[in-house]
């Protein structure tokens, strides 16, 4: 059972929220027993023994998905930008989550109906992008199969489980990454495993969710209304010649000075100039989407992948699971609106922007004698303590480390409201679909943001 360790101290509605913090081990409240943490023994790492890795990670650089108004202040998007490098070529199938036919992908039919200036659709994956993630796949390979032999060097199916937004750029990001991590060596075949968009938990649902879009519906627009965003937003589209009843919001502008960027395309002045206010004004405008207050909110948009993530600590750390049925390594390809949510609820969000080819990393230790267990958290591929708006109470340990004993999925009301509640949008996404009368298979115009 796990005992309550972390102290709020700066968002009490959103620090509850996570049902994945319950199941971080969290100790029993040293500070509050007699003798306190400082007559425990510190924990020493080298008695800790990797079990599972999980990662979450954005997909690679890519075109924007949605250009600029001024055709003299949109880059050309040109061909060559696709060249797929060689070293990042490898097999792979996609299915759906039963391991049937891939499903069909309602945002790629989107993204090629807008054709960028130089020819190359909205929303693709470059080859700067191919490369940030093959870069990626060889750093996890240096931790995991080099620095601890924890992974085998070349892929092996019962060792890594994939799954993947059924989004192109995703899968292409995902096959980058394994050709870094396995040097484009396998045992058995590839099998990406992606669902189908109308139940989707890997991005805040918001176009089929009917209940989280009724929560967030004109948010968007309310906050470029906002003091602040509103003038900051006013004098970037001035400055670059956009009519005020142009639909460009500071979103709009990061996703178009970011794809620039990264690609080295010479960018508008004005975006240059404003480049870190753009930045700054967009997270600003995806936290009040989200709101950090609105718990419901937050559970419905985060919650499911959240119970994916805990469910899968719950099966290593069962010992009446067979090991048929867990694995060493999860790679979940996502998305920066997957990443934020993700980062608010864990208490570790910097307020940036999630950059392209990012990573979140949870890793999950046992200790060799003592049996407890272990996860330590990274971001960007720094440790990152469990949540710079907690407050840890129990013995010294290794750095980032969060100790604890598992709550069990049944014991914790918390689990049980994100992951089966009426007001939420896991497994149940079709279900609140019927409840509100919308059925069909096209999103419905969403007010909030589609996957970045």
């Amino acid at each position: 059972m796990i005992s309550r360790v972390f102290k709020l101290r700066m968002w009490a509605p959103v620090g509850v929220l996570t049902s994945l913090t319950y199941c971080l081990h969290q100790r029993r409240v040293a500070l509050a027993e007699p003798g306190g943490a400082d007559q425990q023994n510190p924990v020493d790492r080298n008695l800790l023994e990797l079990k599972m890795v999980q990662v979450v990670f954005r997909h690679g650089a890519r075109s924007p998905l949605k250009p600029l108004p001024q055709e003299d202040q949109q880059v050309e998007w040109k061909s060559q930008l696709l060249e797929v490098p060689p070293q990042t070529q490898l097999e792979y199938t996609v299915t759906n989550l039963a391991g049937g036919p891939k499903p069909h992908s309602p945002f790629d039919s989107q993204y090629h109906e807008t054709t960028l200036k130089g020819g190359m659709f909205a929303g693709q994956l470059t080859k700067v992008g191919m490369e940030q993630m093959f870069a990626l796949g060889e750093r996890l390979r240096k931790n995991y199969v080099e620095d601890i032999p924890f992974l085998s060097p070349t892929f092996n199916p019962l060792e890594v489980f994939i799954r993947s937004t059924n989004i192109y750029r995703n899968l292409e990001s995902t096959r980058c990454l394994l050709a870094g991590l396995f040097q484009r060596q396998k045992e058995g075949p590839i099998v990406i495993h992606t669902d189908e968009a109308s139940s989707e938990v890997l991005y805040p649902n918001y176009q089929y969710c009917w209940n989280l879009q009724k929560r967030t519906r004109g948010r968007r627009q309310a906050a470029s209304l906002q003091p602040g965003i509103s003038e900051d937003l006013k004098k970037v589209k001035e400055g670059m010649g956009i009519a005020s009843s142009d639909e460009v919001d500071f979103l709009v502008l990061l996703d178009n000075m970011a794809a620039e960027q990264v690609h080295s395309l010479p960018s508008c002045p004005t975006l240059k100039r404003f480049a870190w206010m753009i930045e700054q004004r967009a997270v600003d405008t995806a936290l009040y989407i989200l709101q950090w207050e609105d718990r419901e909110g937050l559970q419905m948009a985060v919650g499911p992948f959240l119970h994916i993530l805990e469910s899968n600590l719950l099966k290593v750390v069962d010992p009446a699971t067979p090991p048929s049925k867990t694995r060493k390594l999860y790679l979940y390809a996502a998305h920066d609106v997957t990443l934020m949510p993700l980062l608010m609820t864990l208490g570790i969000f910097d307020h940036k922007w999630p950059p392209f080819a990012v990573d979140l990393t949870m890793e999950l230790y046992q200790h060799r004698e003592s049996k407890e267990w272990f996860v330590q958290l990274y971001y960007r591929g720094k440790v990152r303590p469990l949540g710079y708006g907690w407050e840890v109470a129990g013995p010294p340990g290794p750095p980032g480390l969060a100790p604890s004993h598992l709550l069990g999925p049944r014991e914790s009301p918390l689990v049980h409201e994100l992951s089966g509640s009426s007001h939420g949008c896991g497994p149940g996404i079709r279900q609140n679909w019927v409840r509100s009368g919308r059925l069909g298979l096209e999103p419905c115009p969403s007010s909030a943001t589609e996957p970045f």
